[in-house]
C-alpha cells in the first residue's frame, strides 16, 4: 500500500536561489542609479596646489561648448542657473563647486560665477585634477 504513504514536503532550493540572485541584481542597478553625480563627464583642468574640500551641496558642471548641467540635469541658459540657486534653501551656506571642462572657456566660467553671486551663494569653489 504505497499510496497511502505520507511524503514529506520540500523545498526546493534551485528556484529560490534564482529568484535571491534576481533581487540581489535588481537592488544593486537600483542602488547605482541613486548615487548621484559620482562623476564627471569631463577633463578637468590640473593644478599643482589643489586641496581636497568636503563635499558640495550643489556641483555645476561647465562643458566645453558652454553647456551647464546641474543635478544631472542640462540647463538652458545662465538665468535658468540663477533661479535654480535662488530656490535653494539656505543657500547663504550652500556650497557650490564648478565642475569644468579643461576646454570651457573663462568667459563661461565667470558667467556661471555671476549666477552663483546673483543667486546669494557665496561659497563658490572650481574642481580641478591634481597634478602630481
Amino acid at each position: 500500500m504505497r499510496y497511502l504513504e505520507m511524503r514529506k514536503g520540500r523545498i526546493e532550493i534551485i528556484p529560490m536561489i534564482d529568484i535571491m540572485l534576481f533581487l540581489l541584481v535588481f537592488f544593486i542597478m537600483i542602488t547605482l542609479r541613486m548615487i548621484p553625480a559620482t562623476g564627471i563627464a569631463s577633463q578637468l583642468p590640473q593644478s599643482s596646489t589643489a586641496q581636497d574640500l568636503p563635499r558640495p551641496k550643489i556641483v555645476v558642471t561647465l562643458f566645453a561648448d558652454g553647456g551647464i548641467e546641474t543635478d544631472g540635469q542640462k540647463l538652458s541658459s545662465i538665468d535658468e542657473l540663477t533661479a535654480k540657486l535662488a530656490n535653494e534653501p539656505d543657500r547663504e551656506k550652500a556650497a557650490v563647486t564648478i565642475a569644468g571642462a579643461g576646454t570651457a572657456t573663462l568667459q563661461n566660467l565667470l558667467a556661471v560665477m555671476d549666477a552663483c553671486r546673483k543667486a546669494g551663494i557665496v561659497q563658490v569653489g572650481l574642481a580641478a585634477k591634481d597634478a602630481k
